[in-house]
């Protein structure tokens, strides 16, 4: 599949797998950005992207940011829809007690590219049963 990226800033780059069969791309950050203890800063990528219709651009924490420098989407997974043209940014988030300093050029996110289904919600008098029925929260396992 195809994808058309327009960089919108002289320093982006655009995402680029990590191996042949990784599901999520890297997206870089295209300046620098400092980022307190418990603080959210919106890095620019400095790219626009043009998803195919019926696809949805999902935003997903790198392991080894969340892990080592404690940083990571603040929405926990960023939605692109296909219609949106303007600049991919993340909201990153530092959980640590440190402030960390995210360089130009650095890998801060990674994106799925994914297929998704578009509802008709209809209003109904019942649902149909199941063996599990309304339990949730943990209902489905022992601890």
């Amino acid at each position: 599949m195809n994808v058309n990226v327009k960089k919108l800033h002289e320093n982006a780059k655009l995402p680029a797998y990590g191996s042949a069969f990784a599901a999520g791309a890297d997206l870089y950050a295209c300046e620098g950005a400092d980022i307190g203890a418990g603080e959210t800063v919106f890095v620019h990528t400095g790219i626009a992207i043009e998803l195919p219709a019926g696809t949805v651009g999902l935003v997903y924490a790198r392991s080894g940011l969340a892990c080592k420098q404690d940083l990571a989407p603040a929405n926990k997974v960023g939605v692109i829809d296909c219609d949106y043209r303007g600049e991919v940014m993340v909201a990153l988030h530092n959980h640590g007690r440190e402030a960390r300093c995210v360089e130009a050029g650095e890998r801060i996110a990674q994106l799925v590219i994914a297929p998704y289904y578009t509802a008709q919600f209809c209003e109904a008098d019942a649902l149909s049963d199941t063996v599990r029925g309304a339990g949730g929260f943990g209902s489905t396992g022992t601890k």
